[in-house]
């Protein structure tokens, strides 16, 4: 079979026979790890120079636009998101960036007054809370709310401020109310709207269904961003669903850290929509700024978090094994992607692995002992290694599988003690 037919062999059940063969548009990403991602309780909170390392990897990824940070929250955010913007604006990163701001002229000056000083165009993120639930514990009145929207908005506009105007809560927000505080954001000069899901209540039909309703209220001319949280488990299918439905951008954090459960993944989005067909991004940087926003943020890499995960292209399950080593037999590396995983590992520069465990068989042995330099094992090494590997409670390690070896071949070459 020539490698072109390979393609053929997948039935994909997820296409719409109905729709284009490819994306008609491109997709954004707006990446909240040094915002969001820094809400979690339980994170650390980065240097500055390791904060400079993961924007440098969001730049050679491709992701859009940046969040660095809330400089209303004092001097230190402030100091720290002037060094950031001057690093993405001398550097010439192809990286937007942002500030948040809660609808409060206060908390927008410091912006006005770093897009000033850096020497490009910081972008505002204004947020209000706005769902009925979040109104009646605050006692806060719609009317007070409409009249801070107008009045922050047209602030932030007249000063050269491009707005992005976000509501909390967004999924559990009457239409009503959402016609009037969108409309007035929008009228007031907000070129980007945000739809958040602040406590991940939202469900794929929701987030699509939401997204349809924002493009009718806000028009043509207007981005749409989705943001969602994990909470119920379902971020990246909100996210993507929001995508089908129209949304411009996906919020989105490393490892989807964030507050309780969460954010949406961004290596999760971004692969998933490069599966979809979506362009534009290097995905070989992926594996490094996960790995990176784990080490600086101090939270744990699970060996099975899909795509990055230690685990996420490694087997020691005889049967999985013995058709990933037959597909490297072929060398065609389409085939090895793909026989066992539906994500190509070699598109983020990673590998397939096959090692040997209590479920192995005969090609784990044969496969490990090939890539550690013993070719055509003689059956005898290859059994004696399998009832070790099946007498034990996990994967062996390379050490243990050389004492093995080792002892194996002591064994069978022993020489006879002389008469």
């Amino acid at each position: 079979m020539l490698p072109s037919e390979l393609p053929d062999l997948i039935y994909d059940w997820n296409a719409n026979p109905g729709a284009a063969s490819f994306p008609p548009r491109r997709v954004g990403l707006f990446d909240e790890t040094l915002r969001d991602g820094l809400q979690s309780p339980s994170v650390r909170q980065p240097t500055l120079e390791e904060k400079l390392g993961l924007i440098r990897l969001m730049a050679e990824i491709g992701i859009d636009e940046v969040n660095i940070g809330l400089p209303f929250a004092g001097e230190r955010f402030l100091r720290e998101a002037a060094i950031l913007a001057r690093e993405i604006f001398d550097q010439e990163l192809p990286l937007e960036c942002l500030c948040g701001a809660r609808v409060l002229q206060a908390d927008i000056e410091p912006i006005v007054d770093l897009s000033q000083s850096v020497g490009g165009p910081i972008s505002a993120g204004l947020f209000v809370g706005c769902s009925p639930i979040r109104r009646y514990a605050e006692g806060w009145e719609l009317a007070d709310q409409l009249r801070l929207v107008c009045e922050a908005v047209r602030f932030a506009v007249a000063h050269g401020l491009r707005v992005m105007f976000i509501t909390e809560d967004t999924t559990r927000t009457d239409p009503e109310t959402m016609r009037q505080i969108y409309g007035a954001a929008i009228a007031a000069g907000a070129s980007q709207v945000v739809i958040s899901d602040t406590v991940g209540h939202a469900t794929p039909t929701g987030a699509a269904r939401l997204v349809r309703f924002m493009r009718e209220l806000a028009g043509p001319d207007v981005g749409i961003d989705w943001h969602g949280h994990r909470d119920r488990g379902l971020a990246t299918a909100c996210a993507l669903a929001a995508i089908e439905a129209g949304a411009d951008r996906v919020q989105a954090t490393a490892l989807g850290i964030g507050e309780r459960s969460g954010n949406t993944p961004m290596e999760q989005v971004l692969v998933n929509l490069h599966l979809l067909g979506y362009a534009g991004w290097d995905l070989m940087y992926l594996p490094e700024y996960c790995r990176l926003a784990a080490e600086i943020c101090g939270v744990d890499l699970p060996v099975n978090q899909p795509i990055v995960g230690a685990d996420a292209f490694r087997t020691a399950t005889g049967v999985h094994a013995a058709a990933i080593a037959k597909a490297m037999e072929t060398g065609h590396q389409w085939l090895i992607d793909h026989v066992y995983s539906s994500v190509p590992a070699s598109v983020l520069g990673r590998s397939q692995t096959i090692e040997i465990g209590p479920l192995s068989g005969s090609s784990n042995v044969r496969h490990v002992l090939s890539r550690i330099g013993v070719v055509a094992p003689d059956e005898e090494l290859v059994q004696r290694i399998l009832r070790v590997a099946k007498s034990s409670n996990r994967v062996m390690s390379e050490i243990e599988l050389l004492r093995t070896v080792v002892g194996v071949f002591t064994t069978l070459f022993k020489p006879e003690r002389e008469t």
